[in-house]
């Protein structure tokens, strides 16, 4: 490589580094407005050698669990550049083709784990505009009747905007998110300036000897202390959008030591002015700077809840790719950046829910008691993922997986064991919406399986079937039918209903497939595969291939059809879709709670016609009766 080109690229990752601190690190990096705050709202002495006990069990929480677990080894987990748990688990499945059982085991805790990512994401957008929005409290007491409904209205705009896209206001993402990091950072060194000896803190000392001393109440404080690192995970999912080094880049040279001088200078405002407790981010400000601080903090907050809600989008995509949840309706929002998606039904759900809490928690210490439970439970989920991922394809030997393994699980588990006491007091609510998705997701992967058992059961060979037409041979008309089929197999049963009921054949039979890989994108020389059938070679077998992260835009894919001498008319040709009406066998293996909801699932899931881009004007549906 040229010293140019080596230039160029440094230039590259700084700008793509920039670029992350605007949208990766939003949700981490406004946990300093709650986190010690939270940490002391039980009643813990704010005096020097509790104040350095906490900032070190901080201090140690983002080195442990961001820095090495997610900076360091987890982000070399990449699904060819993609990360986020869908990645992972499709990682972990590529390394475990051999075993059913753990792949099944796979699928499990990875759904498990997509399903507390969306009771995390109810509640990021509340605790962080909530908290921002408490600021009042301190500038202006006498609007603090107020919070809630300045709330309500920044929260009502964030979901609003939303169907315009994220593109032009991911412009001015990134500045304001470098000038919060820094304000963060000069506030801090400011204060620890006045105090140095808080920095002593960084001996971990300080952590044991405040665990030990505290005993039952040091782990309950453990469920406050993980509020300084939600958000890690986001380092590992929006991997696909910046790039390995420019996540680690950003992370190491400017987020996390803005970070710690702001923890830091918290805590050395507490051991000079131990009042400041009652909100010691915004009393580290100077009186003049106190309304630009809410005004900033706010901006931030609003961008940290865009990241999370951006997010359940993303995942919400793949995990429809990957048939793991319903079609639904999906809008791009930039012609450019193929991953700017928008979910209206995910978005508008969303809404409703982070309304409800905002309204019932009311405030940012009350949602606190149900935070954390959801995000320590998707750690656990990434560490044991990874672990399999570092056996099956990257081969470490034993002692090196395992001791990967029980350090960091010891970790999350510290962490997921504090947090469940919260259970009655709020943590209750992201474990039941999990647990919801969880069961939606579950009984429509049970639905599909029985289903394509149903498929298969019915399955006519298209040798057998060219061996019926050669015997009783029907009318031909011109033109060319494309019959969309779920199986890669077999004769589809719209094809052998439409030939049942009108008699007629096109000169040219196509069955479409569209498969999924678990890979994010698929090489355009991989995206077709033809295969003829028929005596006179009138029937075609032809698969799309595509990545989870990809549209799924059949008139554009089949253009390739003609690359492989395959010439399809697309202003003539008929597209054959299957209107499937569903009913169950009194002896069902499902039971029956489940088949109402997979019933529900299928009638109100998204029309393949949209979803797959097919012209409307150019589809038949065929009603089919199926009995599972």
């Amino acid at each position: 490589m040229s010293e140019k080109q080596a230039s160029h690229s440094k230039e590259q990752v700084s700008a793509l580094a920039l670029s992350a601190i605007g949208v990766v690190f939003g949700d981490i990096g406004t946990s300093p407005l709650y986190a010690i705050k939270e940490v002391f709202h039980g009643g813990l002495p704010t005096d020097a050698l509790h104040v350095l006990g906490v900032l070190s069990l901080i201090f140690w929480s983002l080195t442990m669990v961001v820095t090495i677990k997610y900076a360091t080894f987890i982000m070399r987990a990449d699904n060819k550049g993609q990360g986020g748990i869908m990645a992972l688990m499709a990682l972990a499945l590529k390394g475990s083709k051999d075993n059913p059982k753990r792949q099944t085991f796979i699928v499990t805790i990875g759904l498990l784990g997509a399903s507390l990512f969306y009771g995390d994401s109810i509640i990021t957008p509340a605790i962080s505009v909530l908290s921002a929005v408490e600021g009042l409290q301190i500038i202006a007491p006498t609007l603090k009747h107020y919070i809630l409904v300045i709330t309500i209205v920044v929260l009502g705009i964030l979901f609003v905007v939303q169907a315009k896209g994220t593109g032009k206001v991911g412009r001015m993402f990134s500045p304001i998110m470098i000038f919060w990091f820094a304000t963060l950072g000069i506030l801090g060194l400011i204060n620890i300036v006045k105090a140095p000896g808080v920095l002593m803190a960084i001996n971990p000392y300080y952590a044991v000897h405040l665990l030990l001393e505290l005993g039952w109440k040091g782990f309950l404080i453990m469920g406050a202390v993980v509020l300084a690192i939600t958000g890690a995970e986001a380092l590992y999912a929006d991997m696909g959008h910046f790039g390995l080094k420019p996540i680690r880049y950003a992370w190491f040279s400017f987020v996390f030591p803005a970070l710690l001088l702001n923890y830091f200078g918290q805590g050395a405002l507490l051991i000079s002015n131990p009042a400041a407790i009652a909100n010691p981010f915004y009393l580290l400000a100077p009186g003049w700077a106190l309304y630009p601080m809410l005004i900033l903090s706010t901006l931030a907050t609003v961008i940290a809840s865009q990241a999370v809600i951006s997010g359940a989008f993303s995942v919400t995509r793949q995990a429809i790719q990957l048939g793991y949840c319903p079609r639904m309706n999906i809008l791009h929002t930039s012609g450019d950046e193929m991953g700017q998606v928008y979910i209206p039904a995910v978005n508008w759900l969303l809404m409703v829910a982070v309304y409800i809490l905002v309204l019932s928690f009311q405030s940012s210490s009350a949602l606190a008691s149900a935070y954390g439970i959801a995000v320590t439970g998707t750690m656990i989920v990434d560490t044991v993922l990874a672990f399999i991922v570092i056996q099956g394809l990257w081969q470490w030997n034993q002692a090196t997986s395992v001791t990967f393994l029980s350090t960091f699980l010891v970790i999350d588990f510290l962490f997921l064991s504090s947090n469940s006491l919260k259970i009655p007091t709020g943590g209750w609510l992201p474990l039941v919406v999990g647990s919801v998705l969880f069961l939606i997701m579950t009984t429509w992967i049970k639905g599909k399986q029985l289903l394509a058992r149903y498929l298969d059961e019915k399955r006519v060979l298209f040798e057998d079937l060219d061996d019926r037409l050669i015997n009783h041979p029907l009318a031909t008309v011109p033109g060319t039918a494309i019959y969309m089929a779920r199986s890669v197999h077999g004769v589809p049963l719209v094809l052998l209903h439409n030939l049942e009921h009108n008699h007629v054949l096109h000169e040219k039979v196509i069955v479409l497939t569209i498969v999924t890989k678990e890979e994010p994108y698929v090489d355009e020389a991989h995206r077709v595969k033809i295969r003829a059938f028929g005596e006179n070679r009138n029937f075609y077998r032809v698969k799309l291939y595509f990545g989870f992260q990809e549209e799924q835009d059949v008139r554009r894919a089949l253009q390739l059809c003609c690359h492989e001498g395959l010439v399809i008319d697309q202003k003539t040709v008929s597209f054959f879709i299957g209107s499937e009406r569903l009913s169950f066998r009194r002896k069902s293996p499902m039971p029956k709670w489940r088949r109402s909801l997979f019933r529900f699932l299928t009638h109100n899931s998204s029309s393949a016609i949209e979803y797959f881009k097919i012209p409307v004007e150019r589809v038949i549906e065929l009603g089919i009766r199926i009995e599972l």
